[in-house]
């Protein structure tokens, strides 16, 4: 990785020599798993280069249930494994990166009649705790339990089960994996589209991307290529594996914390389906989710919530907070993801039904990632690379060490240390740089989030930003937190980011006409039940 900015004008600069490079690996897919993938080829000196079709992290990665977890409903199905390994990889993250990936407490009240009950419920949290080498659960009854989570309905409660896994700004540790591939050598592109693969005498040997932004295309030439490409995966692949990705819909709601205050996720099967639904904090604010179902509209069309969705969701706060009254007009922003899920193909098969289990599916010269989960991203990446191995002619060994590097001890006297630690998480390598801009920036918050000017500065000037919505919906996350995706904010966000992404008045303008019509159309509510957006520099 050079010493110069991580930025469009870097990328514009790179690319055509970045294309005549022979590459060891080239990595397909620009999610956790692809950069779970650059990070550990990175680390062990391969050349390795990562391309992402639209931005870091745009597809599941950022529009995930924000949580690192262990899998306990994988017990129930009897998938051992899974569960050990996904705790194994949980207490890793919780371990390497606080302030990014934090302990999470659950809560799962027991109504009279409702499966699991309490016993069967702490036989699976037994096994669960057992797999992560503590115990930490515990039963409260009513009366300690409405001071855990107050607000619950009281008709029929039993008593609730406290757990505990953990929670993670998604898009974010996408960004902190990247880092650190860049810091040992890999190197990654957004806005690079693969049309196919290139192949010759039988194998993959490379592949032909369309650099998005010019219209320009460049062959790229490798030893072997990694494909993880999510719900993508059957795009590019050779035909004739078994099993094909069946792209599955969840949807989330986020309302001000105001709104429904809580302390702890609360876990519950809804009414409706016996699926489980959470209620939690995240970012200071409350979200609330998930669905699972078919998800039918073209994948290259970002996914949207449903008014169906709307109404299961809202019915699923109404089930367990009737008190709190919650109504479409309540809800901040929204946000839909569609998980990569590997199906053998029985058409009968609910969506809550099909198992999580990853596949490889392997070719001469390529390796395709199926399915996968966030917390695993990185014993799949290591799977891959071992499938990778004898393309590139190099052993792979898996040497004890870290996802992420250390970072520097800075002192940081002039914010607190739960801000500390947040910005220590978020940015790892990259804080002493962070840091530089405070002096000439400063330390304020952009509105009520925790996010900093400073962090969307920073962002603006090394974090390859290429449009606005990578900026306000992945780089931070103020186009969900803020009302109307931060429309009261704009003018200030222009006058930082603007000069520092080098764009005219006329492409901010375009940028943010754009911006917002895709917060409308794809993070707000769906349009028959769309609460109308404040005005532009009008109080929110």
């Amino acid at each position: 990785m050079s010493n110069t900015a991580w930025n469009a004008a870097w990328r514009e600069h790179a690319l055509p020599g970045l294309a005549a490079q022979e590459w060891d690996l080239l990595v397909v897919g620009g999610g956790i798993c692809g950069a779970g993938i650059l990070r550990e080829a990175a680390r062990r000196g391969w050349r390795c280069l990562l391309l992402e079709q639209r931005d870091f992290a745009w597809g599941t990665s950022s529009r995930s249930s924000k949580m690192v977890h262990g899998g306990l409903r994988y017990i129930a199905k009897g998938q051992f494994g899974l569960t050990r390994a996904s705790v194994h990889e949980r207490q890793r993250l919780l371990h390497e990166a606080p302030g990014l990936v934090d302990p999470l407490s659950f809560v799962l009240p027991h109504y009279r009649g409702d499966f699991p009950g309490p016993k069967v419920f702490g036989g699976l949290l037994t096994v669960y705790d057992a797999l992560a080498g503590q115990r930490r659960h515990r039963y409260y009854p009513p009366p300690p339990l409405r001071y855990l989570a107050p607000g619950l309905k009281q008709q029929g409660l039993l008593g609730g089960t406290r757990f505990f896994d953990a929670v993670t700004d998604d898009a974010r540790l996408v960004l902190r994996v990247l880092g650190e591939a860049r810091a040992d050598g890999g190197e990654a592109l957004n806005g690079m589209r693969v049309v196919e693969l290139l192949r010759a005498d039988g194998r993959v040997a490379g592949v032909l991307a369309e650099d998005v932004e010019s219209g320009r295309r460049y062959r790229f030439h490798s030893l072997a290529v990694a494909q993880a490409t999510g719900a993508w995966a059957d795009r590019l692949r050779h035909p004739g594996h078994p099993g094909h990705i069946r792209p599955l819909r969840g949807s989330h709601l986020l309302l001000p914390a105001w709104r429904l205050p809580v302390a702890h996720a609360i876990s519950f099967m809804h009414a409706a389906d016996r699926r489980p639904v959470f209620v939690f904090p995240w970012e200071g604010a409350t979200v609330v989710g998930t669905t699972d179902l078919d998800h039918h509209d073209p994948l290259d069309m970002e996914a949207r919530i449903s008014t169906e969705e709307l109404d299961y969701l809202l019915a699923a706060i109404a089930q367990v907070f009737p008190g709190a009254r919650v109504r479409a007009g309540d809800v901040l922003s929204t946000w839909a993801g569609v998980r990569p899920v590997v199906s053998a193909g029985a058409p009968a098969r609910k969506p809550s039904d099909e198992n999580r289990e990853h596949a490889l599916w392997i070719e001469p010269g390529c390796v395709t990632l199926a399915g996968g989960k966030l917390t695993t991203f990185r014993p799949l990446a290591l799977e891959v690379l071992r499938a990778c191995a004898g393309f590139v002619g190099r052993a792979l060994d898996d040497p004890p060490a870290t996802v992420f590097g250390p970072c520097p001890p800075l002192p940081l006297p002039t914010l607190s240390p739960a801000r500390q630690r947040r910005l220590r998480g978020r940015h790892g390598r990259a804080l002493p740089g962070l840091l530089a801009l405070l002096a000439s920036v400063g330390s304020e918050r952009v509105g009520a989030t925790e996010t900093l000017w400073a962090e969307l500065a920073w962002a603006a000037d090394n974090e390859l930003v290429l449009h606005l919505d990578d900026l306000l919906l992945r780089r931070t996350r103020l186009g969900l937190l803020l009302a109307g995706g931060a429309l009261a904010e704009l003018p200030r966000i222009r006058a930082l980011c603007q000069p520092r992404l080098g764009w005219s008045d006329q492409r901010w303008e375009r940028e943010q006409q754009d911006y917002l019509a895709l917060w409308r159309r794809c993070y707000s509510l769906p349009e028959p039940v769309a609460v109308r957006q404040p005005a532009e520099g009008a109080e929110p």
